[in-house]
């Protein structure tokens, strides 16, 4: 897996090629899709983690079945912008898919500060969805968001 900053990385795709992006929790992945025109992020789906190399079996379905050319990880960084022990394990899950999973893509991180927090205020404020349904959908949501501030990025830097 090579780690590229995020300007690089819509340079690094084949025409059509899409970007998957993943928040990696503790007991669950959640999964965004982008358009093949890089400008808008869906939310695929959440599975719970079981072993690593089922998930990157996983993860590398995804890849092949949605034409997907690169990753963009949420990456936690602690709210003064300090990097902890998640974000370590984010980077070694991004290394294990490479050297245990044999996944080659290019990889960028997001700050992902807050946007489990934003994801649950809209399920709560403007969906009125109930615990349980927010517990289920949240983790795809979350890497939507992620996403899309990643797919944002993008097109600020365009003009």
């Amino acid at each position: 897996m090579t780690v590229v900053s995020l300007a690089t990385l819509p340079g690094l795709l084949a025409p059509g090629q899409r970007l998957l992006g993943v928040d990696i929790g503790a007991k669950t992945l959640g999964l965004a899709i982008s358009d093949s025109a890089l400008r808008v992020a869906s939310p695929l789906e959440t599975l719970r983690r079981v072993k690593f190399t089922k998930d990157a079996e996983v993860l590398r379905r995804v890849v092949e079945d949605r034409r997907v050319g690169g990753l963009v990880l949420g990456l936690p960084v602690n709210m003064d912008g300090s990097e902890g022990p998640a974000c370590d394990s984010v980077r070694q899950f991004a290394a294990n898919l490479e050297c245990i999973a044999g996944l080659t893509l290019p990889v960028a991180f997001w700050d992902e500060r807050l946007s489990t927090a934003a994801v649950q205020r809209l399920l709560i404020d403007e969906a009125d969805m109930t615990r349980k349904r927010r517990a289920q959908v949240v983790d795809k949501m979350a890497a939507a968001y992620i996403l899309q501030g990643a797919l944002d990025s993008f097109g600020k830097r365009a003009t």
